[in-house]
Formats: C-alpha cells, sequence, structure tokens
C-alpha cells in the first residue's frame, strides 16, 4: 500500500465529447490505483484498443483492463443496471475478472426501461426542434434524480418482495406519466421488476459506501483517476444550452459526482481532438458540411461507439478550447486523433470568430450569437507522412511538430500527451511541448 499524500487527476473532455478520453483513461491508469467514472451513463462510448483486441464501455472504467487496478462508477452517474450487468458478462467472457475490482456507488441513480421510452417520446415529440439525444433515457433519469423521485443503487440492498414492490409502483406511476403526455405504449411493471430481480445479486455485491472508500484511500496515499463522459461544451451549466447533456462534464461534476474534496486534486487533463466533431443538433462553427468534413470523419473513422451516429466533423476550434480549459483549470493538455491530419496540404485552426465587424477571441454564451458566427481561420502547412509510426516527438515531421506549437501557444498549456492511432501503443509522452 502507498504512503503519504494521495491524489486525484482529472481527465475531462475540452469539446463535444468523443475526444478519445477512454484512451487517455487507460494509458494514465496504469499510473493510478483507482479510476473513477463520475457522471453520464450509457450514453457514453469508450472504444480502447489493446494487444489486437478492441474493447467498447459504456459505463465501466477502462481502467478494468490493466490488473490490480480498482474501478468506481461514482454517485454522479445514472446507471442502467441491464446494461452494466451485459457489459460485466462480456467482460468475463473475454477473460477479464472483476472480482473485487468493480465498485458501484449505493447513491447512484438507475436509470430504468421506462426512462429509455420517456427519452424517445420526448424527442418525437420535438419534431424538428429535437436535441439529437443518444435515447438511452439519460436526460428522464437525471430529471427523476433532480425532482427527488428517482431510485438509488442502495435500493438492491433490500430483501427481494420489497424491492419488487418498488419497482412495479415505480413503472405504474411512470406509465401514467407517459399515457397523460404522450399516449405511449407502457412498460411492463412485472416483466421490468423480473429483469431486475435477475440482475438485483450481481447489483448488490458491487455496492460501496465509494465516497468514504476514496477518502480512505487517497488518505493512504494512493491515486485516484477520475474519468469523465462527453465534453465540456456539452456540460448542463457551461456547454452551448440546451443542446447539451443532463449532467455536469466539469472538474466540478469531477468532485461532486465522486465525493472526492478538492483538497485532493492533482493534475487536470483537457482531452482535444486535433480537429472537432460533434453529435445530434446544436452549434457548431467550424463544422465542414462539405467533402473536406466527410473526409475526416471516413479517415478518423467518426462513427459513435454507443449509437453508431455519424459525427458532425471540422477543424480545431482554439476559441472554445480555451474556454474549457480556463472553466476548467487545465493543466496539461492530451492531443488525440493527431494521425488523421495526415495527407492534408493545409490544416486549418480557427482562432477567433468574426461577428458583423468584430471578432471575439472569447467563446459567446448566447445560442442566437454562437449560431451566427463566422470562424476565423489560420491556416498551417500539412505534412504527407503517416504518423502511426512515430513514437517520440522526434519522430514526427516538421509540420507537424509546429501544428502542435502552434497549439500550446495560443492554448498557453503544455501538450504532454499526443495519440497517433487506435493502439494503446500509439501513445506518446512528448515532453510537455509548449
Amino acid at each position: 500500500m502507498s504512503t503519504g499524500r494521495g491524489s486525484a487527476t482529472v481527465v475531462l473532455g475540452g469539446q463535444w465529447g468523443d475526444e478519445g478520453k477512454g484512451k487517455v483513461v487507460d494509458f494514465l491508469a496504469a499510473e493510478h490505483d483507482i479510476v473513477v467514472r463520475f457522471q453520464g451513463g450509457a450514453n457514453a462510448g469508450h472504444t480502447i484498443r489493446a494487444d489486437g483486441q478492441e474493447y467498447i464501455f459504456h459505463l465501466i472504467p477502462s481502467g478494468i483492463l490493466l490488473g490490480g487496478k480498482t474501478c468506481v462508477l461514482g454517485n454522479g452517474l445514472v446507471v442502467d443496471p441491464l446494461t452494466l450487468a451485459d457489459e460485466i458478462e462480456a467482460l468475463k467472457k473475454r477473460g477479464v475478472s472483476i472480482e473485487g475490482r468493480l465498485y458501484l456507488s449505493d447513491a447512484a441513480h438507475l436509470l430504468l426501461p421506462y426512462h429509455k421510452l420517456i427519452d424517445r417520446l420526448q424527442e418525437e415529440a420535438k419534431k424538428g426542434k429535437s436535441i439529437g439525444t443518444t435515447g438511452r433515457g439519460i436526460g428522464p433519469a437525471y430529471a427523476d434524480k433532480v425532482s427527488r423521485t428517482g431510485l438509488r443503487a442502495g435500493v438492491f440492498r433490500l430483501e427481494d418482495e420489497r424491492f419488487k414492490r418498488l419497482v412495479i409502483e415505480k413503472v405504474i406511476e411512470h406509465n401514467r406519466f407517459v399515457d397523460a403526455l404522450y399516449g405511449g405504449e407502457p412498460v411492463s411493471p412485472n416483466d421490468t421488476a423480473e429483469k431486475l430481480l435477475a440482475v438485483k445479486p450481481l447489483m448488490a455485491s458491487l455496492l460501496r459506501d465509494t465516497q468514504c472508500y476514496l477518502y480512505e484511500a487517497l488518505s493512504q496515499g494512493r491515486r485516484v483517476l477520475l474519468e469523465g463522459a462527453q465534453g465540456l461544451l456539452l456540460d448542463l451549466d457551461h456547454g452551448t444550452y440546451p443542446f447539451v447533456t443532463s449532467s455536469s462534464a466539469s472538474v466540478g461534476g469531477a468532485l461532486t459526482g465522486s465525493g472526492v474534496g478538492p483538497q485532493w486534486l492533482g493534475e487536470v487533463v483537457g482531452v482535444y481532438k486535433a480537429y472537432c466533431t460533434r453529435v445530434g443538433n446544436g452549434p457548431f462553427p467550424t463544422e465542414l458540411p462539405d467533402p473536406s468534413g466527410e473526409a475526416l470523419r471516413q479517415k478518423g473513422a467518426e462513427f459513435g461507439a454507443t449509437t453508431g451516429r455519424p459525427r458532425r466533423c471540422g477543424w480545431l476550434d482554439l476559441v472554445a478550447a480555451r474556454y474549457s480549459a480556463h472553466l476548467n483549470g487545465v493543466t496539461k493538455l492530451a492531443i488525440t486523433k493527431f494521425d488523421v491530419l495526415s495527407g492534408m496540404e493545409t490544416v486549418k485552426v480557427c482562432t477567433g470568430y468574426r461577428v458583423g465587424d468584430q471578432v471575439l477571441d472569447r467563446f459567446p454564451r448566447g445560442l442566437s450569437v454562437l449560431d451566427s458566427v463566422e470562424p476565423v481561420l489560420e491556416e498551417l502547412e500539412g505534412w504527407s507522412e503517416s504518423l502511426t509510426e512515430a513514437r517520440a516527438w522526434d519522430d514526427l515531421p516538421d509540420a507537424a511538430r509546429r501544428y502542435l506549437e502552434f497549439v500550446a501557444e495560443r492554448m498557453e498549456l503544455p501538450i504532454a500527451w499526443l495519440s497517433v492511432g487506435a493502439d494503446r501503443k500509439q501513445t506518446l509522452r512528448v515532453g510537455a511541448v509548449a
């Protein structure tokens, strides 16, 4: 066991999600003892390629692939127990053991089948004004949490009959809501209860007071890695509202959603793709709705790991990137999918927003402004060489290094990690380029 003071490293997405946080977490987990997922639900999809195999995670932190690491599903999540059970079973079939290595906060809220139904019906009712959710029930589950009518994971400790009655009551209650507002097909109370009873022993075995567990671990000198889903620009408070997720993807959400106190904070790692993507609807100043955007999508395999939806693609937006870095107190940068930019004659980066006669260098809050901005793009020299075999800074072409130096200078932050391919071995430490 470690001695001395522990610390918590936070890994956050700095764009609209899908930045490659799972790969960065997988890389950094080797230096930490515990990996904690602190917000979101099964709407997140992290793809990890290691030892010639591909793993897609929806709820469980990718650190579970590293032997000896403990993974925690924090109180800030909304957890679909049926999806979690399937994910655990899939890992077991591939030889990944979770015994004594995976804990579920008894304060995490449960996401049940009626949340998915409500999510789908709400989106359909909005017609052309839909947000573009994943349909995984995340928003309705968080709505229950905020309205204080949700179920926490601790209910899996109840004896079976009491648990079953409670679930049936909740399903009937939500069916009334669905019928009154949408006239939708109801969820079966008994079927839902039986499905949850089937996974109840597994869920109960994972339960823990994770806030207490993490405090004790940090007090004993252990290192904790806090893993977020989505990205700052999808944060409920600080993102492009209302085209956002239903939780806090910020450093504040990391503390609230894990129960870790601010005194333990160490590094805050901001993860940024070398270009930008987003899914769903909402503003996207640097979007390329043309063949160049499609080329980025195809080369970068920009399709959702959870939904398969094609992602909208565009140039790196440094206005938005600085905003997310400042708000989160980012100390170091990780740049992902850098290899995707190879083969371009020139590469563009957004350094400001033009609105009429003005050029903004700060990210505007209001959608009315953000919808009308024109990106100010700076054109940099491209490079033709493939980067996939690069393993050190000196292996990169001159133009690629100049691109990274430009980004680090404009962000006023060091780049500490660089991803040049999907495999674990294609993540480079680059000596804090600034």
